[in-house]
């Protein structure tokens, strides 16, 4: 345990060096060397190379990781065109004109301050952002349909610089590929680590030269983050837990590499599916459930519905519920993902999560603190 506290700070320093290095080495005028501030710490799947007249960003295909999925080539508006350079897709920074095809994309928008670069946004109903919402409402940004399916007239009126999109698996753009407009193909969700996701936030700055904006921002989560696993550093408890409800007979829980495995181990929980390698859900039966958790000292439920979620209704709809340790002590809590901005959050600052999480299994390091997403479940 000391050895990764020690890790820890040692690439919290590293980030701190990185923003006192990137400013130092901006001023070197025409250097063709990738500057200190390129280099990542908890991201897979996106690197970047600095370069004299041009930025070169690639992201790696997380579902063929020997492969690029797309690279982009990025020069500043106010710069005359390079005559030389590398294959990819080229664009103009900052971008002016975006279109969303997601929550998550507005919330590293939000956090970088380039919201009013947004003329567009996909199924606007599930991102709770004021100033999105406000937008369609009054016209100035567009609804353009669902993400699986956007309306592709709608796009081409409001006249986007680039699209940013999350593409499931390799499905490609599709339709939208034939408007000859940059598609940005956001994965940061297949991220295993909750800092590996944050630090995407580093890879949405290049796109709107906020580069030294994105650095802080991202150095104060990890700082924020570690500080929240030193408290549960030295607990000599890791109270089980496991996740979510069984639906359509299946019951989905998070695998062992994903990013929430990740949060419950950085919160000072044991996962009890720790030992699986995969990082996205793994669908279960109930009894494979019931035989790992029976005993389980939590259970976490994320959930969106019109009714507020109590004991009573947890059994009622599904009665097999009631034999679950944490259903018979009433250790369940759960998350209304309609009422809190858990998925606006998730992404951009799992130091706010983990904080919640921190104080459901070790309520005694957090005793004045009173939770943003979580809450005991009543009967």
């Amino acid at each position: 345990m000391t050895n990764k506290i020690l890790n820890f700070q040692f690439l919290i320093l590293c980030l701190v060096l990185i923003l006192s290095s990137c400013r130092k080495a901006s001023n070197i005028a025409g250097s063709n060397i990738a500057l200190a501030c390129d280099s990542v710490y908890f991201t897979e799947n996106f690197r970047i190379e600095t370069h004299g007249d041009y930025t070169l960003a690639t992201v790696r295909n997380p579902w063929q990781p020997e492969r690029e999925l797309q690279r982009f080539v990025l020069v500043p508006k106010s710069a005359a065109l390079p005559e030389l350079l590398p294959e990819g897709i080229l664009i103009r920074t900052p971008l002016a004109r975006t279109v969303s095809f997601g929550s998550v994309q507005c919330s590293f928008f939000a956090e970088l301050d380039v919201l009013q670069t947004l003329v567009g946004v996909c199924e606007p109903n599930f991102i709770n952002i004021p100033f999105v919402q406000n937008g369609v409402r009054e016209g100035t940004i567009a609804n353009v349909g669902q993400a699986a399916n956007p309306d592709i007239e709608r796009i081409m009126f409001v006249e986007p610089e680039a699209l940013f999109t999350a593409p499931i698996e390799e499905s490609g753009t599709g339709q939208i590929s034939a408007l000859g407009v940059p598609s940005v193909e956001c994965i940061d969700y297949m991220e295993s680590s909750p800092l590996g996701r944050a630090e995407w936030i580093r890879f949405f700055a290049l796109f709107f030269e906020k580069r030294e904006l994105a650095d802080s921002l991202f150095a104060q989560t990890v700082d924020n983050y570690k500080a929240l696993q030193d408290l549960t550093a030295q607990s000599e408890t890791q109270p089980t837990v496991f996740s979510e409800t069984i639906y359509s007979g299946v019951w989905w829980t998070p695998g062992g590499n994903s990013y929430m495995a990740h949060f419950f181990k950085d919160a000072g929980a044991d996962y009890l599916w720790k030992d699986d390698t995969q990082t996205g859900s793994i669908g279960l039966s109930f009894e494979a459930v019931l035989e790992n958790a029976e005993n389980a000292d939590f259970w976490l439920i994320k959930y969106n519905a019109s009714n507020e979620l109590t004991l009573s209704e947890l059994v009622r709809n599904y009665p097999n519920y009631a034999f679950f340790d944490a259903y018979k002590k009433g250790n369940i809590y759960i998350c209304h993902t309609g009422n809190a901005t858990y998925y606006e959050d998730l992404p951009v600052h799992p130091d706010y999560i983990l904080k919640d999480l921190v104080w459901i299994f070790h309520p005694e390091t957090l005793p004045d603190y009173r939770p943003e997403y979580y809450r005991k479940i009543h009967e």
